[in-house]
């Protein structure tokens, strides 16, 4: 566990969130960052699908939402380059990835060197790329897990920075499995927030 009060005599990271989806992950960083379990404050919420449910959440937190639906440009370096001018516009310090389900270019990488961090549903570097949770099941293994890492041009191939381990359960199915590693993910998310950004001065 990462102390609390690790980056508490410093001013607070100024995060940009990017989500495709449900947005639990940005949830669970926005918790901990009201229970004061994480100094930083979320400039922006960056998302990609219309109706996202982490932009309700990112409205309900009172975080500042932008909507960039990769549908409308001609390539992902089209796509990064938008995203790096809206981070820039907000002065995003750190990128968080919570269930960003696109693949990211160069152009948004050099952006933000050792600056972006990912979370998984699998421990890296098993079960990479899509479908994790559902590529640990068909290969039968016992243990899974979650695993936040620093964002490469590879995908899922970052430096680790926490990961966390989910047994397997005989009778586990999809759902029951994703949403046991899901609990682990709020955990670690913020924590290794903190870490990687303390490990950076």
């Amino acid at each position: 566990m990462v102390p609390p009060n690790l980056l508490s005599d410093r001013p607070p990271l100024k995060l940009g969130v990017m989500a495709s989806g449900n947005g639990s992950n940005f949830e669970a960083v926005a918790e901990a960052i009201a229970q004061r379990q994480l100094n930083a404050e979320i400039k922006v919420l960056i998302y990609n699908n219309p109706g996202a449910k982490a932009a309700t959440r990112a409205e309900r937190w009172g975080v500042p939402t932008v909507l960039l639906n990769h549908r409308d440009f001609n390539s992902r370096e089209g796509l990064d380059r938008e995203i790096v001018g809206t981070l820039q516009q907000y002065q995003v310090e750190w990128v968080i990835m919570a269930g960003w389900m696109r693949v990211v270019t160069q152009v948004l990488v050099d952006a933000f060197p050792d600056r972006m961090i990912n979370i998984h549903p699998s421990l890296l570097p098993s079960f990479k790329g899509i479908r994790a949770v559902e590529q640990a099941l068909n290969a039968g293994v016992k243990i899974t897990g979650c695993t936040v890492h620093l964002v490469d041009v590879e995908v899922d191939s970052g430096k680790i920075l926490l990961q966390a381990a989910v047994p397997i359960l005989p009778d586990d199915t999809l759902e029951t499995l994703h949403a046991r590693i899901q609990v682990q993910e709020h955990k670690i998310l913020p924590q290794a927030i903190a870490l990687a950004a303390a490990r950076s001065h």
